[in-house]
């Protein structure tokens, strides 16, 4: 019974957050509805990571809330509300794509979200690949890899240079390909949804979807304290550019429960801003 609920959670509570939030993009307060949507699947995550969590070792503390907490709503959340807000005011494309644009407005709405999901994908991708390889980038995206447990919590724990540069490359793709507010909307919304699925500690299981979706099954492996397990599966919400660049890794075993870095990050949130700019205290190189 277990195993069952284990492969039903994931595409589960994925579609029905899509389909809570499709009622909630035709109310009037869309962002209302999708923030309580949000923190009701976090609520639903909290309470299953206690009732059938992947690590047990996980559920102790590692002494990092607060700075989770800050750094997902000082950082990761505030320049996505930014992000969206931007998009919200009709910086992006509002109404229907102008003559000689690519975007085909015609498909229907899901097909629309579908081919965003891979256009944001691109950037994504980008974005966080250069962020293992560069050096200069992996010493703010070592924030995120620090941790030492995955929990809903630290879904967020991004340095906001990383954040902004994952925004900076994947966002303006959608808007010079032409696609409209509404696109750029559900984007955000299954780009959230995922993410908190994604790092959660829940036994969820059912492995042929992490070869499609980003899922806590598949990613589990990126936190990985190898850098040959690290330095894969760099997609978002989806794997096809994993596929496309050989970055792709799932084994057929169970991935380490000893995540994190090998070198030190300070253990505070203004430690851990602070860190990545002043070389002298930083010891963090790119994984290679």
């Amino acid at each position: 019974m277990r195993r069952m609920i284990s492969a039903l959670l994931w595409p589960g509570l994925m579609a029905t957050c899509i389909a809570l939030n499709a009622w909630a993009m035709a109310s009037s307060r869309p962002m209302l509805y999708f923030n309580m949507i949000y923190f009701g699947l976090a609520a639903a995550l909290f309470s299953l990571e206690r009732l059938m969590p992947h690590e047990r070792t996980w559920l102790e503390s590692d002494g990092q809330v607060a700075p989770d907490l800050l750094h997902t709503f000082l950082n990761k959340g505030v320049i996505q509300a930014f992000a969206t807000a931007i998009t919200s005011m009709g910086i992006a494309r509002a109404v229907d794509p102008m003559p000689g644009d690519l975007w085909p407005d015609t498909w229907p709405l899901a097909a629309q979200v579908a081919l965003g999901l891979i256009v944001a994908e691109a950037g994504f991708y980008a974005a966080h690949r250069l962020a293992h390889q560069w050096r200069r980038l992996w010493r703010f995206h070592a924030v995120h890899h620090s941790v030492r447990r995955l929990w809903i919590i630290n879904t967020g724990r991004f340095h906001f240079v990383d954040t902004i540069v994952s925004v900076a490359l994947s966002q303006p793709l959608l808007y010079v390909a032409g696609a409209p507010q509404v696109v750029f909307l559900w984007v955000a919304a299954v780009t959230a949804f995922i993410g908190i699925l994604t790092h959660c500690n829940v036994d969820m299981r059912w492995r042929l979807l992490g070869y499609v979706f980003n899922t806590p099954e598949l990613h589990r492996w990126h936190h990985s304290r190898k850098a040959a397990e690290g330095n894969a599966n760099y997609g978002e919400n989806l794997m096809i550019f994993d596929h496309l660049f050989a970055t792709f890794l799932f084994p057929a075993r169970r991935p380490p429960a000893n995540i994190g870095i090998d070198e030190p990050m300070a253990e505070d949130f203004l430690g851990q801003l602070r860190q990545p700019f002043v070389p002298e205290t930083n010891a963090v190189a790119a994984r290679s």
